[in-house]
Order: structure tokens, then sequence, then C-alpha cells
């Protein structure tokens, strides 16, 4: 693929990080995919799979969201408590998703550029 697509890439990567899911290691895989496509070396790639990895945790920042819509139900201090601890657990999954996407995209970009 041609080096202007990047988010048609990401995009790619990120399905297949969600098709993998059921891997310990799809948010590497997809980014790697993602960075594999992209074909512009290491740092593009890495670029291109920190996307893939924002793009693929839409989802699970959608299920934590439905199931804020509880929060109106409960008492203002479980509430209170329940919004930090959503918003915790929503930055470090993305970070961690992203950073291994990146790490994956790196990869890919690597493996394109040598082979």
């Amino acid at each position: 693929m041609a080096n202007d697509n990047t988010l048609i890439n990401a995009l790619i990567g990120a399905a297949v990080t969600v098709v993998l899911s059921f891997t310990g290691v799809s948010p590497v895989l997809g980014g790697a995919a993602a960075g594999y496509l992209q074909a512009n070396g290491p740092g593009d790639g890495a670029r291109v799979g920190a996307i893939s990895g924002l793009v693929a945790s839409l989802p699970i920042i959608l299920v934590l969201a439905v199931f804020s819509a509880a929060l109106p139900f409960v008492p203002i201090e479980f509430a209170a408590l329940g919004i930090v601890a959503v918003l915790f657990v929503v930055v470090f999954v993305v970070g961690i998703t992203a950073a291994l996407s990146a790490a994956g995209g790196y990869i890919g970009g690597y493996l394109e550029e040598e082979y």
C-alpha cells in the first residue's frame, strides 16, 4: 500500500487487533500489520501502529461508557469512586493498547524495510 493511506492502514491494523483479541498479543499483531502496510520504515510504522491502537480501543471505551450509564442510580459516594475508577481504567487500557500497537508497528515497519 502507499504511504498516504495512513488511516486505512490504521483501520486495518485495528481490525486485526479486534479479530485477534483472543490472543494476548493482539495489539502487537495489529500494530505490526499496520506498520507493515504503511511501508515507510519503522518510524512511520510506529506512528500508524499507535493510531491503530487508539482506534482499536474505541470498543473498550464504548463498553465502559455503557456501564457508566448506571452511575446515576447509585449513591454519590460510590458514583464518584466509580467515575474515578472508570477514568483510570480507560486511560490505562488505551495507553497500554496504543503502546503495544506502536511497538508492533515499529516491528512491522522494520520487517517491511528489511525484507
